[in-house]
Parts: C-alpha cells; sequence; structure tokens
C-alpha cells in the first residue's frame, strides 16, 4: 500500500469536506482563518478545529439555560420586577432599549442610583464595606478571583458575613480563577461561604466545556439591594509589569440590581441545576435614584451574539459622539463596519486603547484595525499611564454602557458577559469625564504617521490578524 499516497487523498479529502462544513452558519472572516489554516495544514487544522472550531455547550447545560430563563421571568413577575419602562426614554434611544430587551430579556427599570468606582483600590474598598454590612446575602460572580492581597482581603470579609449568618455564595470561572480554586476557596468553604465553579473543562463534553469557553463576568450583589458591574476582577491590578490596571466599575442601588441579582441566580443554576428562590433574594426593591437602567447578559448560551448586536445598535444610534474604551480591540467585519459607518455620517468617533498589552498577539491583530478607522476618520488613543482594562462607551449625552465585554470576537461569540446600559444624561457626563481624562494621558495616532510605519510592522500585524477568529 501506498501510505503517502493514502496521506496525500486524506488531506485533500478533509480539504474539501471542511470547504463545506465549515462556512455553515459562520462569518465570511471566520470562515476565511480557519479554511486558510486547514488548507495550509489538513490534519492539525481538523483536530484543532474539532477543539475549538464551534462554540459547543453540552445539551444539559443548554436545557438547564432555558428553564433557568424561564424561572427567572416568573420570580421577576411575582415580585414587580418585570416592568418594561422603555416607553419612558427618550424617542430616539428606545429601539437601543428594545434590542436590549430582545437580546437578554430585560426590559429599562427605573428609580436607580449609579456611583461609578474609576479607582481601582478604591472599588475595593467599597465593595468590602458592602460585604461587610451585607445582612441576608453576598453573592460574587467573577472570572478572576486570585489567591492574592486583594482576593483574601474580599474573601476575609466574605468569611465574617457567613459567621454572622449571611448566605455567602460565589461562583468562579474554573480557567481564570485557578489558583483561587485551588488555594482560595478551601478557606472559603471551610468560612462556610459556598464556592462553585463556573465552566469546568472536561474532555467529555456532557459534562463540561471547551476550555475556551468562559464566564468572563464580573458582578456582585449584597442583600438584593446593592449591586456592582463592570471591568474589575477581584484580583491585585498587575496584568502588565509596571503598569497597574485602569478600570471602572459601576454600584448601582434601585430595580435593577435585580437583573444583575437574576443573571447570578441563572448562573448558578446553570452550574448546579438547584433553583435559588428564597423570597430575600429578589426582595421589593425601593427605587434609590433617578437613573433609568437595563442589564443585557451574553454568551454562547444566546441564539445572538448580544454584545456585539447591541454595540452595534449603539453605533447606529449615535447622531454626535460615540467613545469606545476598551482594552482588547478586534472587531469581525460587520462590527468594524459599523464603526467606520458611523465615522463617515459625521459623528465624532474616538476609540480608547492601552499602549501596554498582556495579550502581544491580540495587541498585533489589533493594530492592524487602526489603518481602517483612521481612513474612516474614527481618532484613535493609545492610553499611556496604565493598563486599560476598563470597557465602556458612550453615545451622545444620553446612553452609557459598563461591563465585562472586550470588543474583539471572543468576547462577542465566546465568553459569558454582562453589561449595564444607563440612560441617565447626569451619568453620562461622568463617564465622559473618565473618558476625558483618558484623552489628556493619551497618544493620539495621526493617520500619516500610522501609514509610515515599517514594512516590517504592517506584515506582523496583517499576519496576526488573520488570525482574529481564533483568538
Amino acid at each position: 500500500m501506498n501510505w503517502s499516497l493514502l496521506y496525500l487523498a486524506s488531506e485533500w479529502a478533509i480539504r474539501f469536506v471542511m470547504l463545506v462544513y465549515v462556512p455553515q452558519r459562520r462569518s465570511p472572516a471566520a470562515s476565511r482563518a480557519w479554511l486558510l489554516f486547514i488548507f495550509l495544514l489538513p490534519w492539525p487544522g481538523l483536530l484543532v478545529y474539532a477543539v475549538f472550531g464551534r462554540a459547543y455547550l453540552p445539551k444539559r447545560r443548554l436545557e438547564r439555560q432555558r428553564r433557568v430563563e424561564t424561572y427567572i421571568r416568573e420570580a421577576q413577575a411575582k415580585r414587580g420586577a418585570a416592568a418594561d419602562h422603555t416607553a419612558t426614554l427618550p424617542a430616539d434611544v428606545q429601539g437601543l432599549a428594545a434590542t436590549g430587551r430582545d437580546l437578554g430579556g430585560f426590559g429599562v427599570t427605573r428609580g436607580n442610583a449609579v456611583e461609578l468606582l474609576p479607582d481601582y483600590s478604591g472599588a475595593i474598598d467599597s465593595l468590602v464595606a458592602d460585604i461587610e454590612a451585607s445582612r441576608t446575602s453576598a453573592h460574587l460572580l467573577f472570572y478572576i478571583f486570585e489567591e492574592d492581597g486583594t482576593g483574601r482581603r474580599v474573601a476575609d470579609a466574605l468569611v465574617r458575613a457567613s459567621k454572622r449568618g449571611v448566605s455567602c455564595r460565589v461562583i468562579m470561572d474554573a480557567l481564570g480563577s485557578k489558583n483561587g480554586l485551588k488555594k482560595l476557596a478551601p478557606v472559603l468553604r471551610a468560612g462556610g461561604v459556598e464556592v462553585q465553579v463556573a465552566l469546568p473543562v472536561s474532555l467529555i463534553r456532557r459534562y463540561g466545556t471547551r476550555f475556551d469557553l468562559r464566564n468572563h463576568r464580573k458582578i456582585a450583589v449584597l442583600d438584593g439591594l446593592i449591586g456592582y458591574a463592570g471591568s474589575e476582577n477581584i484580583v491585585d491590578g498587575r496584568f502588565v509589569k509596571g503598569h497597574p490596571n485602569e478600570e471602572l466599575w459601576a454600584r448601582v442601588r434601585g430595580p435593577v440590581v435585580l437583573q444583575l441579582q437574576a443573571v447570578f441566580l441563572a448562573d448558578y443554576y446553570f452550574e448546579t441545576g438547584t433553583a435559588l428562590d428564597a423570597p430575600e433574594l429578589l426582595p421589593d426593591t425601593p427605587e434609590a435614584g433617578g437613573s433609568p437602567c437595563q442589564v443585557v447578559p451574553s454568551g454562547p448560551s444566546f441564539r445572538r451574539e448580544n454584545g456585539k448586536d447591541l454595540i452595534i445598535e449603539m453605533l447606529y444610534t449615535a447622531r454626535e459622539r460615540v467613545v469606545m474604551t476598551t482594552p482588547y480591540f478586534i472587531p469581525d467585519e460587520v462590527c468594524l463596519e459599523a464603526i467606520c459607518a458611523a465615522a463617515r455620517r459625521g459623528v465624532e468617533v474616538r476609540l480608547v486603547v492601552s499602549m501596554h498589552a498582556n495579550q502581544p498577539l491580540s495587541q498585533l491583530a489589533q493594530r492592524a484595525c487602526y489603518e481602517d478607522l483612521l481612513e474612516a476618520g474614527v481618532a484613535v488613543h493609545l492610553y499611556e499611564p496604565r493598563f486599560l482594562h476598563a470597557k465602556h462607551i458612550t453615545v451622545d449625552a444620553e446612553v452609557a454602557l459598563i461591563g465585562s465585554t472586550n470588543m474583539d470576537i471572543r468576547s462577542f461569540a465566546l465568553n459569558e458577559e454582562v453589561n449595564l446600559l444607563i440612560y441617565d444624561p447626569a451619568v453620562v457626563a461622568q463617564v465622559r469625564a473618565v473618558q476625558e481624562r483618558y484623552f489628556q494621558h493619551s497618544v493620539g495616532l495621526s493617520p500619516s504617521e500610522w501609514a509610515g510605519r515599517s514594512l516590517w510592522a504592517k506584515v506582523l500585524q496583517n499576519s496576526a490578524r488573520l488570525t482574529d477568529s481564533l483568538l
């Protein structure tokens, strides 16, 4: 038998079969990236595709997701938290709010108070103080819950709360919190705190998930009355040596806290199969301020890429100004075109990204997008003082988004994320003040200078961009 001929025939069989299979329900850019890999290296490409090619979740987990969505709707309705106040918003943002409701299932709530926490240590101080003051429940869901100074401080507060009778539950991502699960979780459990693992990894997909499907959310809910959402993890801010993290959390009070609680309860059921329906977890939440707010969760368990679709809707809602802050910017073609289209129709569009990076390949792919942005009239700012890990967007003077979603394909398609929409000009003005500070400490890119970068830099960046669907 001619083994060489047989191997060659098998390679061509893989190429032809995958040429038909790969593009199904996939963007052209992602299809091209995978097919290029498979055509160059058929057998390695097939093996890698088998592991990473499709964002499959086990059937059992998807069934739980459907059941918990029904449970959460019913629980909210019983407690009067299901009312949707979209119609009370200005007409030009009602479409955005309706899109958010259709994507994530939550309508607009009124009567919320929003406090921005841009200071890294100050945000942790605030969370610890709220845990210390909690009376009934303390729920934390974080991608990274590290066994370091910050993690131990929050863990100690949870143990103290548990000892005085507070029901404390923590969900940690299986990979992002690997060290925390190994070293900190036993301490928490010994202190009476329940710790669950989000998206445990297993080669048997019936019981686990692919290791690149992650729960990237950052949520804290205390007594069902105070909530936190944003970009900051429970970890010392040291992703990039010499450049501490810059983050933004929103501390909220009012009815929107029940939506954050609902996301936590959904993930808890998703991981355990146990529905938490104690009345005190979804209490009658009094109005606390004047900010209309809405929570929009996203992830592979949803039918659409909620994060991407929401951002695109924000871009098409904009009439005057959009400012986007993200640590990782690797959008697909549809999202990139929406950004450029906004700039071309006269909207002032600004992108703020970190000059420093903790993922070199992603940064190279990100920089390959700058030329398209600059040609369309988008202003690109490279933030210098710290590693800018914050994720937020403002549209005109009316809407702000603060959350965990990066503007990259991984965050859109593979990660469980959560975003908070705020329809309050006063809060938007505060977010814009944070963004203005970013501008003052950033280096702006000029189209001519960027076009004049070295050929070697262009080759590296454009080569990295070919892998954008794989990053």
